[in-house]
């Protein structure tokens, strides 16, 4: 039998049993949330992205294994899912894994719009309405401020209608801080979206503040720098100290060097991996760094 035959029997076998049961035990403990701050309605810290690893086009076990990954999030108390039409076919992989699922009421969606032209705005988020095979998205963000003067007027009309309840811009890896700040400070916002993690934390000087003052959420992309930041400490063991903010493991520990942050909202890793994201739920859970913990932090990684 080859591997793809042998993982499609296995999950056809009901081999995601043991993980989904370790989603379940997880979900016991009640999981750490923030508020949106424009709304009051409570998220849990940590998210689920999509970018590449949701991008497994029409391959049937790609798909039953993002969602048996959908499966264990929920299953453990998650909410926020973020995928972009950028993002290839990871938000028909989203949709499908919904429809298995029975489309969870806990679901928080959010998606992007991202085309040059403005009046081709509405037409995509249609089409992304209809990968994902909901309603109505929960928030939908300009990705990377393509366009974002058209867009946000798009945007703003669907929420003002119904059609949508947040409103939110997009950047990543530090670029173009300068009219993410302009666009917070004239536009009634309700969420952003940057990078920020221990060792990239530009955002702290000027953007997180400022969300904290306008009443916006921020939502981190990027918290494991696509996989090198986590690479890079895995070669090392966990220091025990961090059991003082009981992490288990080294995704813990930077998961929740994020979101002590007080301005952050929730942060959205991706991963293709069950057990991975139950390991990343696990920093929705137990002590969260202060101050003085976070310095420690951020000079141990640095030593590195």
């Amino acid at each position: 039998m080859n591997r793809r035959n042998l993982l499609r029997s296995l999950i056809a076998a009901g081999a995601g049993t043991f993980f989904r049961r370790t989603a379940a035990s997880a979900q016991a403990t009640t999981l750490l949330t923030r508020r949106v701050p424009k709304s009051g309605e409570i998220l849990p810290l940590v998210g689920l992205g999509s970018w590449i690893t949701f991008n497994v086009g029409r391959d049937p076990v790609g798909r039953d294994s993002c969602a048996e990954v959908m499966r264990a999030f929920f299953g453990a108390g998650g909410r926020l899912i973020d995928s972009s039409p950028m993002y290839g076919s990871s938000q028909e992989v989203i949709g499908y894994g919904l429809r298995k699922l029975g489309m969870p009421a806990a679901l928080f969606s959010a998606d992007k719009v991202w085309i040059g032209s403005g009046a081709r705005g509405p037409a995509q988020i249609e089409e992304s309405r209809r990968h994902w095979g909901i309603p109505r998205f929960d928030l939908l963000q300009v990705h990377n401020l393509l366009s974002w003067e058209e867009h946000l007027k798009t945007l703003f009309a669907a929420k003002a209608a119904g059609r949508l309840r947040y409103v939110g811009i997009t950047t990543s890896e530090g670029r173009r801080h300068d009219e993410i700040e302009a666009v917070m400070r004239a536009h009634p916002i309700d969420f952003v979206q940057v990078t920020y993690n221990v060792l990239d934390r530009e955002v702290e000087s000027r953007i997180l503040p400022l969300a904290r003052d306008r009443g916006i959420g921020v939502i981190v992309n990027r918290p494991f720098q696509q996989g090198s930041l986590i690479q890079r400490v895995s070669r090392h063991r966990l220091p025990p100290w961090a059991a003082e903010i009981d992490c288990a493991n080294w995704a813990q520990f930077l998961l929740k060097f994020i979101v002590s942050h007080p301005a952050v909202t929730c942060t959205i890793p991706a991963t293709s991996s069950v057990p991975h994201v139950i390991e990343n739920l696990g920093a929705c859970r137990g002590r969260l760094p202060d101050d003085a913990m976070r310095r420690r932090m951020i000079a141990h990684v640095e030593s590195l």
